[in-house]
């Protein structure tokens, strides 16, 4: 029987994912691995591609994973857990193991959006019975803050930089939860760490449903948002409710909304607060500001007409 996800009975569980990590103060991906393993009911099998995560949270023998966790390269973390999945179903079949597990992968936006793109196209394509998360901080955060697909448009990083010639990246960041409803899989989900009931629920239905499963959650980062330590819920926050990162979810082909702001906030609530942006404001910028929140309103319109 599933138990409910409160506060009280989620304090009672084991911290699968321990502090002792070397991930920046602030950071919001242990935030992230932390919530969805209290909302596994399952015992989880893990694997994480180079980035972020993986470097800081095994070194040598030290790591702060309580679960079975495998370490990937950059490109091809889903189909890692992809081939462990069929080596479990296989095994089942022989009647050498009996135990309902559940097969996660965590990866950074570079690792998904970009590098990791075919891996996961192909393990999604193939019906693996699989959940696949990206922790989306926007960028290449863990090789230099280069910009990804993720990145947001007007952002300025190491590779996109904001100068007298170009206002920082010129392009719209890659809708990946849409690219990856688009392979009709059984369900996809955007989630945000600020709205962790929500979060939860997700990772809980996902898990049990049977194929091949996708999340994206916004993760914060405070050195390459260029914003402070304890801001990270609350920019994720105001990527919700300017809705640049809507909440929602679909399943079996049907879209629903999880989250409607009660008031819609302009999108420099959420730009004013981080350094990346802060040449935005400039008055020979402003266009890009307009643009974004253009942008960011046709989005949400096609959303609300979708749902």
């Amino acid at each position: 029987m599933a138990t409910e996800l409160r506060l009280k009975e989620l304090s009672k569980k084991e911290e699968l994912f321990t502090h002792g990590h070397r991930l920046c103060a602030g950071c919001g991906a242990p935030i992230i691995v932390k919530m969805v393993l209290l909302a596994s009911e399952y015992p989880v099998i893990a694997c994480s591609s180079t980035g972020c995560l993986e470097v800081s949270s095994c070194i040598s023998e030290y790591t702060a994973w309580k679960i079975p966790w495998i370490h990937s390269a950059f490109e091809n973390a889903a189909a890692t857990i992809a081939g462990v999945e069929s080596m479990y179903k296989a095994l089942k079949k022989k009647g050498r193991a009996d135990k309902e597990i559940k097969f996660v992968t965590f990866c950074g936006d570079g690792g998904t959006y970009d590098i990791g793109l075919q891996s996961l196209s192909g393990a999604m394509e193939r019906g693996h019975d699989m959940l696949y998360i990206c922790y989306d901080n926007g960028a290449y955060m863990n090789t230099g803050i280069q910009r990804s697909s993720a990145t947001p448009l007007g952002a300025d990083t190491t590779t996109s930089p904001a100068g007298s010639v170009v206002p920082g990246k010129l392009q719209q960041r890659k809708d990946l939860t849409k690219i990856m409803a688009a392979h009709n899989i059984p369900y996809a989900a955007q989630a945000s760490p600020s709205h962790w009931l929500d979060l939860m629920k997700k990772v809980r239905k996902a898990l049990k449903i049977k194929g091949p499963k996708f999340m994206n959650i916004l993760s914060p980062c405070n050195r390459g948002w260029r914003s402070r330590t304890d801001d990270a819920i609350m920019l994720s926050r105001l990527a919700v409710q300017t809705c640049y990162w809507p909440l929602y979810e679909v399943e079996d082909g049907v879209t629903r909304i999880t989250f409607k702001p009660k008031e819609k906030k302009p999108i420099v609530d959420f730009l004013k607060p981080q350094g990346r942006f802060k040449h935005l404001f400039n008055p020979e910028n402003e266009w890009i500001i307009k643009k974004f929140q253009e942008m960011t309103d046709k989005e949400w319109e096609l959303l609300l007409k979708s749902s």
